[in-house]
């Protein structure tokens, strides 16, 4: 892992100060920088939650995939969007694991790296949270939590425009499009159940081919169009399916999943993108909320497109929310 780790520079983490009290405090005063390579993330204690971010510096998929690259940045600009977040929560331990940086085209070894040290920070019982970086992030955080039991179900919940189905192609290797199959096949060969659950599909997006294989293998999706307050229920009813029948739920948000107008910094911009509205934050919240979550990443920041910092805040915003419905499961446990 050597040559693809970098831990993070603790100046990242400097910003607004506004005082030392705990009702001052703000992320970049709490956050602890570790370097994995030489020391352990700091101990867990009872009835709190430690929420560690990795950056996936890659776009190497997106390139593959034909699309405007620029997200290897990503994760640096998604840190500086959060630093001045306040520190809301009581139960909650910030840590910054460092990146994995995807070095000459290697993409297929960096998402095995990526996977390396979300092992790395489960073992040490922190909410692994990915910052990409291309959605090739999805592949790598999965291998960080695939499980090793026979007899375990895997679930994913992807907010996102695309279904990323696409089969690995040998020519090419694995893209930000294939993630999704990656894990469907990984189930397949390991004779396991694949609960895959996409919200915000773009039906203009996505060929009849991916589709089928959405429908052939069974899983469950809603159109960009659907994502209204009368399909509310069945949303819940399908999200709570997935984390009811899983062993191990992966939450992927890929941020081409909003309107343009909301996100503008991705590598497919979509005029008619969902709302990151209340609905979304409720959601979001109910999904982080049930305790069963074992990685999160988001997805596809490019800061090179982004006017105004909107997309980063945005991102922002739903890593926060992520970090306060963790702090509500640490402090209400079981």
């Amino acid at each position: 892992m050597a040559s693809f780790y970098q831990h993070t520079d603790p100046a990242t983490w400097t910003g607004r100060y506004d005082g030392d009290t705990p009702d001052q405090l703000r992320w970049h005063q709490v956050m602890q920088c570790v370097n994995l390579q030489e020391h352990s993330l700091p101990a867990i204690g009872k009835h709190h939650q430690g929420v560690a971010f990795i950056g996936f510096c890659s776009d190497e998929g997106v390139r593959r995939n034909h699309g405007r690259t620029g997200a290897a940045k990503g994760p640096r600009q998604l840190r500086e969007a959060c630093r001045n977040l306040p520190l809301i929560g009581s139960h909650i331990i910030l840590a910054d694991a460092g990146d994995i940086v995807c070095a000459d085209g290697d993409l297929e070894t960096a998402q095995s790296m990526l996977g390396e040290l979300v092992k790395k920070v489960k073992a040490a019982n922190y909410l692994p949270v990915v910052l990409g970086g291309g959605h090739e992030t999805s592949w790598g955080s999965f291998l960080g939590v695939a499980p090793t039991k026979k007899k375990a179900e895997v679930g994913v919940i992807n907010f996102d425009a695309h279904f990323d189905l696409r089969s690995v192609e040998e020519a090419v290797g694995a893209t930000s499009g294939t993630g999704m199959w990656q894990v469907h096949q990984w189930c397949q060969h390991q004779k396991m159940p694949f609960h895959y659950l996409a919200i915000g599909i773009q039906q203009y997006a996505n060929t009849k081919r991916l589709f089928t294989t959405a429908d052939d293998m069974g899983a469950r999706y809603f159109l960009a169009e659907q994502f209204t307050n009368d399909q509310l229920e069945d949303m819940v009813i399908a999200i709570n399916a997935v984390l009811a029948n899983s062993d191990v739920v992966q939450l992927s948000i890929d941020l081409d999943v909003f309107a343009a107008s909301h996100a503008p910094a991705v590598s497919a911009p979509a005029f008619n993108g969902i709302a990151p509205n209340s609905m979304f934050k409720r959601l979001l919240r109910h999904i982080v909320l049930s305790g069963k979550v074992s990685v999160i990443d988001v997805a596809e920041l490019n800061p090179q497109y982004d006017q105004d910092e909107r997309t980063a805040r945005l991102a922002a915003a739903i890593i926060f929310d992520i970090v306060q419905a963790a702090d509500m499961n640490a402090e209400y446990p079981g």
